[in-house]
């Protein structure tokens, strides 16, 4: 038996239209939600008017300015490397001459390249100098930072502190009696020297992967350890993996590092044989100015060669490498 329908109350028309626009907004939101609760009311959603759903960024004065500014900073870092791109395609005498397109179009700069130096064999010894420096100063950098983040030790503090201390110190200070070991040990001339001192971390990447080791949960290496995780465990299967932009960018900083590094190379090798390729263009530098001829054609035809893996290599872990830096800092 249905039951009587009561009267419906009557309004002023402004409130009428109202209640009709409430009514249709709840019955919008019974079928979207499905159906109510026995004794729940209907809640009336508010309909988007016109001006919140047409609502766009304004270009004010100051979004312009920011954009202006971004753009000119683009322009300014970019064009030294366009600048090295064209006068790589350009001949001899026309390298210097500040035109961003080549009058004299030529690839002969990349063919005479190899002929002029061993390119093949300085790139393979930087390759191999880069990936161990890389590796090495990541891992051991993370079992430190490991160290410091999670267990709980006897003055952890100032013993980190000490580690930061490190960072103040310049490279000058250190440079002989470094040399002094090598040399001790034979490897001067060899290629050891530019890579296995990253075997003891540095100070700078423990600080940047302890930060990130600090924001993750300690129960979850609790729950873990109940699991009958070792310690190496939770850090090689939980928290190096959970800390990923921070690797990456401790990876990508080291390659690059390592990729452009001439001080350790014009201290330790000797023999041509042995050269990185910065040391390989100190070398034709060299070669060229004592002999009278300076042959910048193939300069900068190596330079390009010898720049364009770093930035195939910052593009592969730009996504990595951008969260890395904007979360560094941010826990701890």
């Amino acid at each position: 038996m249905s039951s009587p329908s009561l009267p419906r109350p009557q309004l002023p028309g402004g409130l009428a239209a109202a209640a009709d626009s409430s009514t249709l907004s709840t019955s919008a939101a019974v079928d979207a939600a499905g159906v109510l609760a026995p004794g729940e009311a209907p809640m009336a959603v508010p309909a988007r008017t016109g001006r919140q759903q047409s609502r766009r960024p304004s270009w004010g004065p100051g979004r312009i300015a920011v954009l202006a500014t971004l753009i000119i900073s683009t322009v300014v870092f970019i064009y030294p490397f366009i600048w090295l791109l064209s006068a790589s395609f350009k001949p001899r005498s026309e390298v210097f001459d500040n035109k961003l397109i080549p009058e004299t179009f030529t690839f002969d700069n990349y063919l005479n390249v190899w002929q002029e130096a061993p390119m093949a064999l300085w790139l393979g010894n930087t390759l191999l100098v880069t990936v161990l420096a890389a590796s090495t100063v990541t891992i051991s950098s993370a079992m430190v930072a490991w160290g410091f983040a999670y267990f709980r030790f006897p003055l952890r503090g100032p013993l980190f502190g000490l580690v930061l201390a490190t960072m103040m110190l310049p490279g000058a200070v250190t440079m002989v009696p470094t040399f002094l070991i090598w040399n001790s040990l034979g490897m001067v001339g060899t290629l050891t020297p530019l890579w296995a001192g990253n075997l003891f971390g540095s100070a700078f990447y423990i600080f940047l992967l302890r930060q990130f080791f600090l924001g993750l949960p300690r129960e979850l290496f609790e729950a873990a350890k109940i699991d009958g995780a070792n310690n190496w465990s939770m850090f090689w299967r939980i928290a190096l993996p959970l800390c990923k932009p921070a690797v990456v960018v401790t990876v990508l900083f080291e390659f690059q590092a390592a990729w452009t590094d001439l001080m350790r190379p014009l201290i330790y090798l000797r023999d041509s044989s042995t050269f990185t390729v910065p040391r390989g263009l100190k070398a034709l530098l060299d070669q060229y100015g004592f002999g009278g001829e300076w042959h910048w054609e193939i300069v900068v035809t190596a330079s390009v060669i010898t720049t364009i893996p770093m930035i195939i290599l910052f593009f592969i872990g730009q996504k990595q490498f951008v969260e890395g830096i904007a979360t560094t800092g941010t826990k701890g």
